[in-house]
């Protein structure tokens, strides 16, 4: 195919084969039908299905038409596709049959046997037909006879061989659907003849590739055959089938190449393991090196020679693609692989060569991609390009360091020579390139000329590449590419220039955690500071290469030794101080305090201990190490006492810090830690909490301007503190690996000491670690004096002896034999005094003082302690015995509940107030010798029994029961229960019918106390009673003091019986027993069993001429739904006042289930008249009448006492009914 004519160069060249079909016979009429052939023939599209499943493709077929000749046809054992005919074309016009006979039949018959003596069967005859001709002969014969006759001396079955074209060159419907048919035949046949013969020649390529194994195969000519087929897939315009074939024998040398290297070598390899004597890099200006071809044909080909015509194949086909950044992917992985592939194939280079050989071809691909981009393109495609400039440059800077173009010196006459014999093997310049003034050969020679040019295009090259990896992200690569500059700087001593390269490899490596190269680029840096003299950075450096690990231990005593030495030269004093941070230098592993928890008093010894792990290889000695201690009073500072402040610290007083990391860049390492710290206001008067907040105290250290620098390990962001506070140790040796510190410090003033800052002077040499995070205080306060009262237990008993602990806490108060504190008595709790007291005396950190006796004198008024002599910031702590006397509170009426006032709770959070104890406070008054106010403390006891009384009653028969319940955790002995009417009747008597031995009550149970009533004559209305018993700890023995008896108090009224209600119920008449869902006859009499007495005489009380009479209203419920009342279940009746005086009332019920059934519920009221302030306005009658009766508003309800129920839990049988089929048994 011709290659497109483009505007501009460069232009792409291609392969000009196309398929090679032969014409025979009448050749001046091809000639004339040949432009319009060539012209319609790959104007439409065919279809090409191939074998093996590969998917069918449309291509365009363009054809080669050549004369026919003998010599054209392949030649037995001949491969070649590109100079085989694929299809055999005979061309006649004849109309006369005599003409035919004469010449045209021999002619066709001489034609066929050629093409059967080469076995060639892809043919066609092609009948011309022309009118004019036809005109002009009169006794011809139509012309379907010629055509006839054609068909059957030469086409036999296959009549379709014959293609009649009518008129070609008249421009008319006729000839147009002649055409078609004919392009469409030559298509075909030509589709079908290249398939066949393609996919004959692909079965023999890949019988050849399959005897690779066997002696005598050679590479050479396999890859001439495949080639041949890429070729034809390139002639097809089929560039990716055609590349495919390239890769696969890219892949398949590959393969041989890598086996060598593991043992397992090709004869046919030893050709390509000749020396290299050429090294003029790619060749990509050419659609086809034929030179490279011919050696590789001739197994003359060394591995650089086939590596680059193989290559130079790929990048026209990938441009064709238009693929160009691929080539440039392409490139750099063949460049790597060649450099690998000589190296395994043991091919002998000359120093040089390869680098030559590479840089040669870097710049020829880069140069063939930019002749087929715009510069659009190839701006924004740099990540693809930007390898090979890197590439570029290390192997110009290789050849630059090996030719002695770096050295100060310059090239001497060895390095001289070299450059000669490179250039030599360069050989003269390609034409193609020779009028190119910026090509590869031009500049490579140009820099191997001199020191300067190699300097400017390295220079170049290098600045080039920077900018590229930039721009498209890649910083590691371009620090990489700085790194190699600082190089070359530092050998033509221009150390600021290689400065700046350095310092942004190192930030790079630093921000991600490179060991191996944060340590090579440092030292690289520190050999850079040595040579500009900044001292500051360099000792910096130093130090940091002293503790790195990575480096030999003769290197880091190098580094070390330069910091010992500087600080020995600066022994004199005049110099200034140089600042360093301290994690080059030693890292601070933990800090412990004693006391531990960092809390002393004024006037009290702290020691400081640290931790500090030297990373130096060799002993270091220090003249001095100090922590600079940051003071600060808080509000209410005073107010903080000892155990306050211990709440807020480590228990342990131990705190770890965090190992060192390497350092960030100095934007972030300089930036110090939040110190931040709890601030309360309190009101002075109740000491309330006002406000709240976090203060942070290093404000102006995080945001103060941060200064620029150009190192990024310049320490000028570490400063050192000035204070007043400083802990020092002096003249220590540090030796590598950890170094225990003691600090000893004397608090003098009450405050909050934040450790700020440590500091480790090596002559003039500083190394300062200038935060301590986390935060590191300790506090000294000065307390005032206090007492504290707290009991022994979670609460105090009343009743029993409790202990309370005292705890005095001299603060800055010293405890003088003769003091004394004075506890006023309470009038119901009494203070114990004790032979045996004694009192304990602690430190500030619990550590025992002593043990003494304590001496304790009670009056009637005051009870007086004497405190044992003690110093200052210690505690004293004694415990003493107290009882509160046990009463209950005084209840009155019948009710079961304890009828108290709502006493007073300890605890809110409390559950019912049936279960909760009663508690009594008492407040005590004590003096104290520190002060001239008094302090009042209040003790809460809690009362451990509670106590309800009830009334029971057997017709006129009393009973009184108490019930205690201890509601304690602990176990109690109750003795001598007694009951005392304090009205004093002589008339009445309580007789107990308890038992007389103690009981025991344990927690959460209950005991009951019985007495009966017993009366001579009217008993009064009511009783005052008063319950006591004697109680003691069921799990002590002998009590120190006797203990008084729990009393309780209550009244009892009404208790006097007047009415007996008795109820009963009879089955139907005829039958022995009540059946469900039959009526039944309830019978209740009310029976007065006293005459008058004073409880009558109310409202509801009737006086005639013969008695006196009350109203009082019965109901009858039954809540349990086992029985249904018929009719009316209430009414009120008027019941005489006197003895015996009885009312009877009938109704009817229905028992609902079978079963013994209890009896209803009768129940009794007292009925008031209407003018009674607790009637409604609504009279008798109206409500009478009603089974509902609204009870609250006109009826009052009998005490329990006065009426006796004498058939409550009599049951009655009820039978099922025989018509039930479901039987529902009430079982109670």
């Amino acid at each position: 195919m011709d290659a497109p004519e483009e505007p501009q160069p460069p232009v792409i060249y291609t392969m000009e084969n196309k398929p090679i079909v032969t014409c025979a016979g009448d050749q001046n009429l091809f000639t004339s039908i040949y432009p319009t052939l060539s012209q319609q023939l790959p104007r439409e599209p065919m279809e090409w299905r191939r074998s093996y499943g590969r998917a069918p493709k449309m291509i365009h077929l363009e054809s080669n038409f050549v004369q026919f000749k003998e010599e054209l046809l392949p030649k037995e054992g001949n491969k070649a596709l590109l100079t085989f005919p694929f299809l055999h074309i005979y061309w006649t016009e004849c109309c006369d049959t005599e003409v035919y006979k004469a010449t045209v039949k021999d002619d066709l018959t001489k034609w066929q046997n050629i093409l059967k003596a080469h076995s060639s069967v892809d043919w066609l005859i092609v009948v011309v037909e022309n009118d004019a001709k036809k005109k002009n002969k009169t006794n011809i014969l139509p012309r379907t006879s010629i055509v006839d006759k054609i068909r059957n001396d030469f086409c036999n079955k296959q009549s379709d061989r014959c293609v009649v074209l009518s008129d070609p060159l008249k421009d008319s419907s006729r000839t147009q659907e002649s055409w078609n048919a004919f392009l469409t035949k030559l298509r075909t046949s030509l589709l079908m003849s290249f398939t066949k013969n393609l996919g004959k020649f692909e079965d023999d390529m890949r019988t050849l590739r399959e005897k690779r194994t066997e002696p005598g195969w050679s590479f050479c000519d396999y890859f001439m055959v495949q080639e041949e087929l890429a070729f034809v897939f390139e002639m097809l315009q089929q560039f990716e089938d055609a590349l495919v074939q390239y890769d696969e024998l890219d892949a398949l040398f590959s393969q041989y190449v890598v086996n060598f290297g593991a043992g397992d070598g090709a004869n046919w390899l030893t050709f390509f393991c000749e020396p290299v004597r050429s090294w003029n890099g790619l060749i990509l200006r050419k659609p086809i090196d034929m030179e490279k071809r011919a050696l590789i044909q001739r197994q003359e080909a060394t591995l650089l020679d086939l590596r680059s015509y193989l290559f130079s194949r790929q990048c026209t086909l990938l441009l064709f693609l238009q693929r160009p950044w691929e080539v440039a992917q392409r490139a750099l992985e063949l460049l790597h692989s060649c450099v690998q592939e000589l190296k395994l194939l043991e091919v002998s280079v000359p120093p040089g060569a390869l680098d030559c050989w590479v840089f040669l071809s870097c710049l020829e691909v880069l140069q063939r991609i930019e002749g087929c981009c715009d510069r659009a393109q190839i701006d924004s495609n740099v990540a693809h390009t930007v390898g090979l400039w890197s590439y570029a440059t290390e192997k110009l800077k290789s050849l630059g360091y090996l030719c002695g173009l770096v050295s100060e010196e310059g090239p001497n006459s060895e390095d001289l020579n070299r450059i000669v014999d490179l250039l030599a093997g360069l050989g003269a310049e390609r034409p193609e390139t020779a009028n190119t003034a910026q090509s590869p050969y031009k500049k490579l020679k140009e820099a191997l000329s001199s020191v300067e040019a190699f300097e400017k295009h390295y220079l170049d090259l290098s600045h080039a590449a920077i900018e590229m990896h930039t721009s498209v992200g890649r910083t590691r690569s371009a620090r990489l590419v700085g790194k190699d500059l600082a190089e070359f700087y530092m050998r033509k001593k221009s150390p600021q220039k290689a400065e700046i390269y350095l310092q942004g490899a190192l930030k790079s490596y630093l921000a991600e955690g490179w060991a191996l190269p944060i340590t090579h680029t440092r030292k690289q840096l520190a050999e850079c500071q040595k040579h500009l003299g900044q001292t500051e950075n360099y000792l910096q450096t130093s130090s940091l290469l002293a503790s790195d690990h990575h480096l030999t231990e003769e290197e880091r005593k190098h580094f070390c030794q330069e910091i010992l030495s500087f600080a020995s030269r600066q022994t004199d004093g005049t110099g200034q101080k140089i600042v360093l941070p301290l994690h080059c230098f030693a890292h601070l592993r933990d800090l412990h305090f004693t006391p531990s928890n960092a809390v002393v008093h004024v006037g009290g010894v702290l020691s400081v201990d640290i931790t500090l792990c030297s990373q130096m290889p060799i002993p270091v000695r220090v003249e001095q190490i100090a922590i600079n201690v940051h003071f600060s009073i808080e509000k209410n500072n005073y107010r903080k006492t000892a155990e306050w402040l211990t709440k807020h610290k480590t228990a342990n007083g131990v705190i770890t810090f965090p190992a060192e990391t390497s350092p960030l860049p100095a934007a972030q390492n300089n930036l110090p830690a939040l110190e931040l710290y709890e601030m309360f206001e309190r009101s002075p008067s109740d000491h309330s909490l006002n406000t709240t907040g976090i203060i942070c105290k290093n404000v102006h250290m995080l945001l103060r301007r941060q200064e620029s620098s150009t190192s990024l390990e310049t320490p000028s962001g570490v400063a050192l503190e000035d204070g007043a506070h400083v802990l020092k140790c002096s003249d220590v040796t540090l030796e590598p690996g950890p170094n225990r510190i003691t600090f000893r410090t004397q608090a003098k003033e009450p405050g909050t000491y934040t450790l700020r800052q440590l500091c480790a002077s090596v002559g003039p040499v500083w190394f300062v670690l200038p935060h301590l995070y986390p935060l590191v205080q300790y506090d000294v306060y000065s307390q005032e004096p206090q007492l504290h009262v707290a009991p022994l237990a979670d609460g105090l008993l009343a009743g029993i002896p409790q202990k309370v602990k005292f705890t005095v806490t001299t603060g800055h108060y010293t405890v003088k034999n003769g003091d004394s504190l004075q506890l006023s008595n309470a009038e119901a709790m009494l203070i114990l005094c004790h032979a045996e007291n004694r009192a304990v005396i602690y430190s500030n950190t619990r550590e025992k003082a002593s043990d003494v006796l304590l001496r304790v004198q009670s009056s009637d008024r005051v009870t007086s302690v004497s405190l044992p002599a003690a110093p200052a910031y210690h505690m004293i702590e004694f415990e003493l015995e107290v009882l509160s006397l046990p009463s209950a509170p005084v209840t009155g009426g019948e009710s079961s509940t304890l009828g108290t006032t709502e006493p007073h709770r300890k605890h809110k959070d409390t559950h019912r107030a049936g279960h909760c104890m009663a508690t009594t406070d008492h407040k005590v008054s004590i003096d104290c010798p520190w002060s001239i106010y008094s302090t009042v403390i209040a003790l809460t006891f809690s009362v451990p029994f509670r106590t309800t009384h009830s009334l029971l009653s057997a017709g006129t028969r009393k009973y009184i029961q108490v019930c205690v319940q201890n509601l304690s955790e602990l176990d109690f002995q109750l003795s001598d229960g007694d009951l005392v009417d304090h009205g004093c009747s002589a008339d009445l008597q309580l007789v107990p019918l308890n038992a007389k031995c103690p009981q025991a009550i344990h927690s959460k149970q209950s005991v009951f106390f019985v007495w009966e009533l017993l009366w001579a004559r009217e008993p009064p209305p009511s009783l005052r009673c008063c319950f006591s018993v004697g109680f003691s700890p069921a799990s002590e023995g002998q009590l120190s003091v006797p203990l008084k008896p729990y009393t309780y108090e209550f009244q009892v009224e009404n208790f006097f019986t007047l009415y007996n209600v008795k109820a009963e119920i009879l089955p139907p008449s005829g039958t022995e027993h009540c059946r469900t869902g039959s009526l039944c006859s309830l019978e209740v009499s009310i029976t007065r069993l006293s005459d008058l007495l004073e409880v009558d005489k109310d409202e509801a009380l009737t006086e005639t001429d013969e008695y006196f009479s009350t109203k009082l209203m019965y109901e009858v419920v039954d809540n349990s739904s086992n029985w249904a009342v018929c009719g009316k279940s209430s009414g009120v009746i008027s019941m005489p006042v006197a003895a015996q005086a009885t009312h009877r009332v009938h109704m009817e019920v229905m028992p609902l289930f079978a079963g013994y059934l209890p009896l209803p519920d009768v129940r009794l009221f007292k009925y008031l008249p209407h003018h009674s302030a607790h009637s409604s306005q609504l009279d008798a009658d109206s409500w009478i009448e009603s089974d509902s009766l609204s009870l609250d508003k006109h009826l009052d309800d009998l005490p329990p006492g006065q009426v006796f129920n004498s058939s409550a839990g009599t049951q009655i049988l009820v039978i099922p009914s025989k018509d039930d089929h479901v039987l529902e048994v009430s079982v109670t």
